[in-house]
């Protein structure tokens, strides 16, 4: 090879010295990523305004001028306005009472109220619009839409000198926002963690990669070592999009109870379902997501209502540390988180592992 293998157009677009990116809900992981020379994007669906504003200028004080990214949920079949106890009042009994059979089944106890996880973008359009409009204000280098089509603040955002990536699981939703003129896609698998399509990213991949032309394509579903890294870039991808990966790292906010739990499981530990947000979703498995599979469950609620209808176990279960009804989104790739680590040797580790595959099946890596 005359060429680092790892030196791909996205890392020319962003100015970074390693194709990877790390999607967390945490800033110190993301600040420890940026500073390591890869990029990190940061998930802010369930914070106000306010608070996002607050988190890009903590990351801004720390990463010496670095471009970052936010991730937010721009769904657009949630509705426009609504309250949440408007919301709340549109859930079906039977579906109340399922949840309530749950509670009592497993003793759930009730949320303490420090977070409410009731609250977040994907719950109206609104919310989700007045989150959006920090981020323009506040001109963050790149601006990624983990639920949703952002092409309708493509105009706003390259007036302000910001990129757009777009994540998506199925090719017709690429080709849309290829059409539209977003700067990134993201190609995610059923592999991921989180909200994904029903394709594998082994097959989304390279069938994205061959319509995009110039436009960067990034690997995401189950990527968390450099053997994925140096297999997405061979299936035409210009990067990855890692998250899992990041969960059990030493700064990552993560409970050590649920860090421990990421540690032990494989991939038959995850559940891949409606049941939390009501829209496919992969996680740990926990008796929420048990029950909702059983024959005698209702089908869960579309969006936002199944999201309102898990909060109150999610939550009770998270301030209550029960480890027996903990969750957390979680990739198919998360058996091989096997150990604590910080992020910057995260970054490194992906790099060396990506290098030696190169090296193993061409006999040089650069």
């Amino acid at each position: 090879m005359t060429q680092d293998p790892l030196h791909t157009k996205l890392c020319d677009m962003l100015e970074i010295e390693y194709p990877i990116i790390a999607f967390t809900h945490c800033k110190d992981v993301a600040v420890s990523v940026i500073n390591s020379g890869a990029f990190a994007v940061l998930g802010e669906a369930m914070h106000t305004p306010d608070e996002i504003s607050a988190d890009i200028q903590w990351i801004r004080d720390r990463v010496n001028g670095k471009p970052f990214g936010v991730d937010l949920v721009l769904p657009a079949s949630v509705p426009q306005t609504a309250t949440l106890d408007d919301l709340m009042a549109q859930i079906p009994e039977e579906h109340r009472s399922f949840a309530k059979h749950i509670k009592e089944k497993y003793d759930v106890p009730e949320p303490k109220g420090s977070i409410d996880l009731h609250q977040w973008g994907g719950l109206n359009q609104e919310m989700a619009r007045a989150q959006l409009e920090v981020l323009l204000e506040e001109r963050v280098p790149v601006i990624c839409s983990g639920l949703g089509s952002p092409a309708f603040i493509l105009d706003a955002a390259h007036e302000r000198g910001i990129k757009i990536f777009g994540l998506i699981g199925k090719t017709r939703q690429a080709r849309r926002q290829l059409e539209a003129g977003v700067d990134g896609i993201i190609a995610q698998g059923y592999d991921a963690a989180g909200h994904t399509g029903a394709m594998g990213t082994f097959s989304i991949v390279p069938e994205v990669a061959s319509i995009a032309g110039d436009t960067p394509v990034i690997a995401a579903g189950g990527v968390t070592t450099g053997r994925h890294l140096a297999a997405a870039l061979c299936l035409g991808a210009s990067g990855v999009w890692t998250g899992t990966l990041w969960l059990a790292s030493r700064e990552s906010d993560v409970d050590m109870i649920v860090k421990e739990k990421l540690l032990a499981a494989s991939a038959d530990d995850t559940s891949y379902s409606t049941c939390i947000s009501g829209m496919t979703m992969r996680t740990l498995k926990c008796p929420w997501t048990e029950e909702w599979a059983k024959p005698e469950a209702p089908n869960p609620l579309s969006a936002p209502y199944q999201m309102l209808l898990s909060s109150d176990y999610i939550q009770g279960a998270n301030d209550h540390r029960r480890e027996d009804l903990m969750t957390e989104a979680a990739g198919q790739g998360v058996g091989f988180v096997t150990s604590m680590k910080p992020s910057r040797q995260i970054v490194f580790d992906l790099v060396e592992e990506a290098l030696t595959a190169f090296e193993e099946r061409t006999g040089e890596a650069d």
